[in-house]
């Protein structure tokens, strides 16, 4: 199964940027404004809607309009793990539906010196037979994950 991965330094502290990345917030602040992201809902683990903290458990439905030439596609991610230690920690979220047969996003957080390392680590498969074009994949990728750790050192850093 086809990978990407990206790792940035952002001269902010673990706790802000762990924090950031925590919420629903977070993840309409770093998509790019060309993904059209709409975030439909967020629910908690115990059903409470819009959660402070993205916990493992929580649920959120999104749509995205690429470049707006596509109809409107529903995305759904389920976070299906999160730990939390002593100047690290991780999350790890699944498309339950959305335009790719499969998509695993695990988000890396460390404490360095200088900052906070992030890492972004993504198996997937494309929507294209026998995902002979997986690896290729990159070629959508880089320019998004690009815009979230520039974003991200701008907003935090």
């Amino acid at each position: 199964m086809p990978v990407y991965e990206r790792e940035t330094v952002v001269d902010a502290p673990f706790d802000e940027v762990w924090d950031f990345h925590s919420r629903s917030s977070g993840l309409e602040a770093l998509t790019p404004d060309w993904m059209n992201l709409r975030v439909e809902s967020a629910v908690g683990p115990d059903g409470e809607l819009d959660p402070d903290i993205l916990e493992t458990g929580s649920k959120i439905e999104s749509t995205i309009a690429p470049f707006g030439v596509t109809p409107r596609q529903r995305w759904i991610s389920y976070i299906v793990a999160r730990e939390e230690g002593d100047g690290e920690a991780t999350f790890k979220d699944e498309m339950l539906r959305g335009p790719f047969p499969k998509w695993v996003h695990t988000h890396t957080f460390e404490a360095v010196e200088g900052g906070t390392r992030i890492h972004d680590h993504v198996e997937y498969e494309l929507p294209v037979v026998g995902g002979l074009l997986g690896p290729l994949g990159w070629i959508g990728f880089e320019p998004m994950f690009r815009h979230r750790h520039e974003t991200t050192k701008e907003l935090l850093g």
